[in-house]
């Protein structure tokens, strides 16, 4: 018998992909958790039915999410990672030898716990490494709470449907806003530019009501609603569409490059008109 998952993307759309087996599922306290073995995506992790990241592109997103706002400020020392219980955003943020600590507050342990076991080669990346703290701890609580922290702040957020939208409102980024140093900056993932048009408006339009430098760029990424995402940026100083004067990239990527820095803000009109 073949199995298959199915993604629902609105009333008139899914997406669905051939299942070799089921590797793990539970319902935590705040969602079910599934980890799946697909026949073309590899392995994948599920969260209340909604496709979080697999093994096949989880590349792309994690070094876009990541690497465009760190290269987008001159000194970034002090990051927060926002959810990302994967650990592949912890894990690229801590290939930029200038930090000297890493924040990481996720308010499911049972997601952190359940991607170490079966997705060891993203989150086993961040073990033991002494500038890392995890903190499991719900982000809007954190962000209220702190003045001044950070200077750059990375929301790998889930879907805004139930207690995700929060995370997607106007109090959320005045906190985040009050959170960073004078000169910091923050990147949140914005969904699809074909099937989440009013929210994207909508981010754009509170986050440029707080920050002077506001900007969406875009990655595509096989398996997240039409392949392509967005990306939207709040920055109080630097400009991201350039990297920052004096950084370079002193790594190996498998996505990001100076060149795609620069290319990703440039948008067809029909993405533009939503940051409008």
């Amino acid at each position: 018998m073949e199995l298959w998952v199915t993604e629902q993307q609105n009333d008139d759309v899914h997406f669905t992909i051939r299942v070799k087996k089921t590797l793990f599922t539970e319902k935590s306290e705040y969602q079910d958790i599934s980890v799946l073995e697909t026949e073309f995506f590899g392995k994948m992790l599920i969260l209340d039915g909604v496709i979080q990241t697999t093994t096949f592109d989880e590349f792309i997103y994690h070094e876009m999410i990541v690497h465009v706002p760190m290269f987008s400020h001159k000194d970034p020392k002090r990051v927060l990672v926002i959810g990302g219980g994967d650990g592949g955003s912890m894990r690229e943020v801590t290939r930029h030898h200038c930090v000297e600590i890493a924040q990481w507050v996720d308010i499911d342990a049972k997601v952190i716990e359940t991607c170490k076991e079966y997705l060891p080669e993203w989150s086993n990346s961040v073990k033991d490494n002494p500038v890392v703290h995890l903190k499991i701890e719900d982000g809007i609580k954190h962000m209220r709470e702190s003045q001044g922290l950070y200077d750059v702040i990375i929301v790998d957020c889930s879907d805004p449907v139930g207690p995700g939208e929060k995370l997607f409102m106007y109090d959320f980024y005045r906190d985040i806003h009050h959170a960073l140093n004078e000169d910091g900056l923050f990147v949140q993932q914005t969904e699809s530019p074909f099937y989440h048009r009013e929210l994207i408006r909508s981010v754009q339009k509170d986050v440029r009501s707080l920050f002077p430098i506001t900007r969406l760029y875009t990655a595509n990424i096989p398996t997240y609603p039409s392949g392509l995402h967005c990306f939207t940026i709040g920055s109080k100083k630097y400009d991201p569409s350039s990297l920052c004067a004096g950084r370079s990239l002193d790594f190996e990527t498998r996505c990001y490059t100076p060149e795609t820095h620069s290319a990703c803000f440039v948008l067809p009109k029909y993405v533009r008109e939503l940051t409008e």
